[in-house]
């Protein structure tokens, strides 16, 4: 147990009140409720799971990597833990750990994979060479009591590779998925777990500076589906990672998302999608509400989030000329956007635990605690 109290140190109903004081409006409401500038450009934050505290991650302007844990006090977020590592870090979750540990598993600048106690986080619990360059992304399954399957890390690098990793075994990744030697390797941005529905099945989906979306699946260790979005992949994120595939958002450079619906796969057309603009800017990344798989929000590079709800069609599959099964996308709706700075808001994190609570970070070097109201309207 990392020791990390499972509680809300606020006041019983103060959530819920601050709820109802900005929920007045008819539509959801975006409210920026915390905020905090720091002295270090930050690339994610993610919530504690099981409490009212949030980690932050990135690089301090000497070269070595930020971590710290806020918690969210009645009028101000306060730091409970504050560690300095050798590499700027770059990415983080929490996705294969258990609730009881909540071990942060992060990746660096320096290529490095590492698990970390946030209550003792001088030294890491699990380190690997992961790859020969930088760590953009990174992902986790298994954990968290959502969904079966082995606890599992997934790592995407400028270097071109996506590995699997499971840290219960030594410094070998899983699966190892990248080009062959006589082929070009492209900048990898984005992954993302899905598809775990049973002890067996598990896929995971990569995004790449040229547009490249590529599925692979972890079963069969081949390559499921691909595509090219044309733009960029700044993020990818199934709906829920723990179910049969439902949806894929991918979000990408020049201001466009693709909402893919991943239930029927036909042979020619491959899977259905849907195609929105919005941020007039890079989108740099999707997160779905943990309490509703049809509500996201996507990140914009003019400082704005924008939340979004997803329509299914009357019918999900309809028959092509020839009899085969296609699938059919559904409409998505704007619910609300809002300008919370003027740098590109690139992380953000839903509270698992209060609907609507939600912190995210820009290059404005500012963390924010944001609520978003009236989210069971919808």
């Amino acid at each position: 147990s990392s020791g990390i109290n499972a509680e809300w140190p606020l006041r019983p109903g103060y959530f819920e009140r601050k709820m109802m004081a900005a929920g007045g409006l008819s539509n959801p409401q975006i409210i920026a409720h915390l905020e905090k500038s720091l002295d270090y450009t930050i690339f994610d934050v993610k919530w504690v799971p099981c409490s009212a505290r949030f980690v932050v991650i990135g690089s301090h302007a000497r070269g070595t990597g930020a971590m710290q844990v806020f918690e969210m006090g009645q009028k101000e977020l306060t730091v409970s833990k504050k560690y300095e590592k050798k590499d700027s870090l770059k990415c983080c979750t929490f996705g294969a750990s258990t609730l009881q540990e909540r071990h942060l598993a992060t990746g660096s600048f320096a290529g490095k994979m590492e698990t970390w106690d946030l209550e003792k986080g001088n030294m890491p619990i699990y380190s690997v060479q992961a790859h020969k360059e930088i760590i953009n992304c990174i992902d986790g399954c298994g954990g968290l009591g959502i969904g079966i399957g082995a606890p599992e890390i997934v790592t995407g690098s400028r270097d071109g590779a996506v590995k699997v990793w499971d840290v219960r075994q030594d410094n070998d990744p899983v699966a190892v998925m990248q080009p062959k030697e006589s082929e070009t390797r492209r900048d990898c941005w984005t992954v993302a777990f899905g598809n775990s529905y049973t002890e067996a099945e598990r896929v995971v989906a990569a995004g790449y500076d040229n547009g490249d979306i590529k599925l692979f699946d972890l079963r069969s260790m081949s390559v499921r589906w691909e595509t090219n979005v044309k733009n960029g992949v700044c993020g990818l994120q199934f709906d829920r990672k723990d179910i049969l595939m439902n949806k894929l958002v991918a979000t990408t450079l020049e201001s466009k998302f693709v909402t893919f619906d991943m239930r029927t796969h036909h042979p020619k057309n491959g899977y259905p999608s849907v195609v929105e603009k919005a941020h007039k800017s890079t989108i740099w990344g999707v997160r779905h509400l943990p309490q509703n798989r049809d509500i996201y929000m996507t990140l914009g590079g003019n400082g704005s989030v924008c939340l979004w709800k997803y329509n299914y069609p009357k019918e999900r599959t309809k028959q092509d000329s020839d009899g085969v099964e296609m699938g059919v996308a559904g409409t998505v709706d704007q619910v609300q956007n809002v300008v919370l700075g003027t740098q590109p808001i690139s992380a953000f994190d839903w509270s698992p635990d209060k609907e609507g609570l939600c912190v995210c970070s820009g290059f404005d070097q500012t963390v924010r605690v944001c609520i978003v109201t009236r989210l069971k309207s919808l």
